[in-house]
C-alpha cells in the first residue's frame, strides 16, 4: 500500500498542487480522498508516458481502476519553454540539481502556457467505481499520491505535461553548450603580412625625401647608456674598486657614444646638402 504524506513542510510546487485541486471547490470529495490515501488505499501508481494509473481499494473486493492525465504539451511549445529555461542560469542550475526554481510558473506563462491546471477540465480522470461524481474519492485519493511522487521528484510534474527528466536535462544541457559556445569569443588569427619585411633592404630607402620635412638634430641628453644604468661588471675586486672600475667602462662609452652621434649628424648635413645642390 502507499500511505499519503500528511508532513505539512511539503516541498512547494507539491503543495502548489494541493492548492490548485482544493481552489476547484472540491471541498467534501477531497476530505474522504485525503483519508484514503492517509490509510494507504491507493495500492499501485505508476506512469505509462504521460498518464498515471493507479489501483485504489474502495468497499468492492476488487481494487477499482483509476486513470489520470493532464493535455501534454507538444514539441514546439517545449522547446518553447527550454529555450527560456536555457536562458536564465538559475533555472538551469536549480533543476539539474533536481530542485523546482520558486518562479517556473512565469517560464511557462510567457509561452502562454500553465504548468499546473488552470481549470478543473484540465485534468482528464476516469475511475472504474460506480461513483458518477468527478473526482471521486479514489481519484481524489491519487491526486494526493501525487502531490508526494512531486516532492520527490519535481520532474514528475513535468513528466505529465509531456517530457521526463532525461529529455528535459539533455535538452537544457545542450542549449547552455550553444550559448556558452556563442559567448565564447574565437580570435582569428592575424591577416598575413602583403608586404614582406627583407631585414637586407631595412635601412635603404631610394625616393628622394623632401627636404623640408626632414630636421636632423643631436639626440637628447639622456642616452641608452644613461638609461641602462651601470654596467654590473664581474670582478675579482671588491668595494670601491668594482664601482671605478665599472664607471671608467661606462665613462669610455659614453665618450664613443658622443662621437659616433657627432659624426652622424655631421654625415647627414653633408649628404643633405649635397643633394639639394
Amino acid at each position: 500500500m502507499t500511505n499519503y504524506n500528511t508532513q505539512t513542510n511539503r516541498e512547494w510546487w507539491a503543495q502548489r498542487w494541493v492548492d490548485v485541486l482544493e481552489s476547484f471547490g472540491w471541498v467534501r470529495r477531497l476530505a474522504r480522498a485525503r483519508n484514503y490515501a492517509r490509510e494507504g488505499n491507493v495500492l499501485k501508481l505508476e506512469f505509462k508516458g504521460a498518464k498515471v494509473s493507479a489501483l485504489v481499494q474502495g468497499t468492492a473486493p476488487e481494487p477499482y481502476k483509476v486513470s489520470l492525465s493532464l493535455d501534454p504539451f507538444d514539441e514546439e511549445q517545449w522547446q518553447y519553454v527550454i529555450e527560456s529555461m536555457a536562458e536564465r542560469a538559475i533555472f538551469s542550475a536549480k533543476l539539474l540539481a533536481g530542485e523546482m526554481p520558486h518562479n517556473i510558473e512565469e517560464v511557462f506563462t510567457a509561452n502562454g502556457l500553465s504548468l499546473f491546471p488552470l481549470t478543473k477540465f484540465d485534468i482528464h480522470s476516469k475511475c472504474s467505481c460506480p461513483d458518477p461524481a468527478n473526482p471521486c474519492k479514489h481519484i481524489g485519493a491519487v491526486y494526493y499520491l501525487l502531490g508526494d511522487r512531486f516532492s520527490e521528484d519535481p520532474f514528475v510534474l513535468f513528466l505529465l505535461r509531456g517530457r521526463t527528466k532525461d529529455q528535459i536535462i539533455t535538452a537544457l544541457r545542450q542549449m547552455r553548450s550553444k550559448s556558452e559556445a556563442s559567448e565564447t569569443t574565437v580570435l582569428e588569427p592575424p591577416p598575413a603580412n602583403q608586404y614582406p619585411v627583407s631585414l637586407n633592404q631595412f635601412w635603404k630607402y631610394d625616393e628622394q625625401l623632401e627636404p623640408s620635412l626632414v630636421v636632423i638634430a643631436p639626440s637628447g641628453s639622456d642616452t641608452v647608456l644613461d638609461v641602462l644604468g651601470p654596467i654590473p661588471l664581474k670582478s675579482e675586486a671588491t668595494g670601491s674598486q668594482v664601482m671605478t672600475s665599472s664607471q671608467t667602462v661606462l665613462d669610455y662609452l659614453k665618450t664613443i657614444y658622443a662621437q659616433v652621434s657627432q659624426q652622424a649628424v655631421l654625415t647627414a648635413m653633408t649628404t643633405g646638402s649635397q643633394e639639394q645642390s
